[in-house]
């Protein structure tokens, strides 16, 4: 019992590591234990996962074993969790045994990412941030002062990681320099349109995809994670929209108060470039597997595509509702057909669609007392959740997953 107690331990870690959120989780770990002979129960949290096990011809009944996890919240990492997953059916299929797959899982948990891979995961921050600011409609100028700043918040998020005095304001460190050092373009260099400069270029940093995991995980009754989850989320916008403020009054301290300047006349063609390039940029920093790269560039494209037809003929709660259906169900699909996760297409395709820069306009937006803007931002925030998660669930419903990754 002890070697099936291990591996599954050792599973859960990896699976929390790479993002997975708590329901799918759960759901994924107790189906391992049933395939092997356990009962567990679990609860998993962004900070801790507390597991049961006891055999299943003992269960129900009191547990023969308990296992309490310390754990940092995870990041989306798409082929570290292929990885696990693939190790996960081997061991149920009888393929590889428990010991060799408890030192597989290891052995992925301590891989280290390559000098020449970390160089295109920075890369990647910069051109993410100008093909946002490209569908935001800022101007040529917009853009490449959007890449620039990108570059910055990819080295201060690099530089995190290795130091933890940091780790713990980078967010606010992130918005701070964005907002600094886009106003100092618009004053010295040429105009541009400092906010949505400043959104396009945190664009990484917001936690939409967080918002969204919490609103799921509450909806599936999964209370203490997804309330948990959703107060970090709270404290990352917090942190962004304080850097953010701050640095525009420190500019405004020394007369740097940009001229407003208006939307900028972009041909169509702008976007029908933008979104793949951002599409192949979210691929490398999700770490997709290079086989699957097209498949998870499409679903990137189809979910935008499927919000801005939504918007344009319906309205933008819609197109994010259809979105998110498209995505669930095709996501179970290809789980099915290739027998990988579905995370694969869900996590990518969603990207577009989560609503982090309208909580950080409306959490900007009390900070500069402007409460009532602030509140209506924040019911649209909340409507944009919403239809997000129901397509989602609605895509589960329409096409059962694999298996809950």
């Amino acid at each position: 019992m002890t070697t099936r107690v291990e591996f599954i331990v050792e599973l859960a870690r990896r699976l929390h590591e790479y993002g997975t959120a708590a329901p799918r989780l759960e759901a994924a770990v107790i189906l391992v234990g049933k395939r092997l002979g356990l009962a567990c129960d679990i609860l998993s949290t962004p900070t801790s996962i507390i597991m049961s096990f006891s055999r299943l011809e003992n269960a129900p009944g009191i547990a023969e074993m308990t296992q309490v996890l310390r754990v940092s919240p995870g990041d989306v990492d798409l082929k570290s969790l292929c990885l696990v997953d693939e190790i996960a059916d081997q061991v149920i299929d009888g393929k590889l045994d428990l010991a060799e797959g408890r030192q597989r899982l290891r052995a992925v948990g301590s891989r280290k990412q390559s000098k020449g891979m970390t160089l295109l995961m920075l890369l990647s921050y910069s051109i993410a941030s100008a093909c946002v600011a490209a569908i935001l409609l800022t101007g040529w100028e917009g853009v490449v002062s959007a890449g620039v700043i990108g570059l910055v918040t990819g080295t201060i998020a690099f530089a995190a990681r290795k130091r933890a005095n940091i780790a713990a304001a980078f967010e606010a460190i992130s918005a701070l320099a964005a907002t600094i050092i886009a106003t100092l373009i618009s004053m010295y260099i040429v105009p541009i349109q400092v906010p949505s400069v400043i959104v396009a270029s945190l664009i990484i940093l917001m936690p939409g995809m967080s918002l969204t995991a919490a609103v799921r995980e509450l909806s599936s009754q999964d209370l203490v994670s997804g309330t948990a989850r959703m107060a970090g989320a709270l404290a990352v916008l917090l942190k962004l929209a304080f850097g953010t403020v701050a640095a525009t009054q420190v500019c405004a301290l020394f007369g740097l108060i940009p001229p407003p300047v208006p939307m900028s006349r972009v041909e169509p063609w702008t976007e029908l470039i933008a979104v793949p390039v951002a599409a192949i940029a979210f691929a490398i920093m999700f770490r997709s597997p290079w086989r699957f790269f097209p498949l998870v560039i499409g679903s990137v494209i189809a979910g935008y595509i499927c919000t801005r037809l939504g918007g344009a003929f319906v309205s933008a709660p819609f197109g994010v509702f259809v979105g998110g259906l498209l995505l669930g169900a095709s996501s179970n699909v290809f789980a099915r057909a290739f027998e990988r996760p579905g995370a694969l297409v869900r996590e990518p395709g969603i990207i577009l669609l989560v609503p982090g820069s309208v909580a950080f306009r409306s959490m900007s937006f009390v900070f500069e007392r402007d409460v009532m803007l602030g509140l209506d931002t924040a019911i649209t925030l909340t409507t944009l959740l919403v239809a997000l998660v129901a397509g989602l669930l609605f895509g589960d419903l329409l096409v059962p997953p694999r298996r809950k990754l």
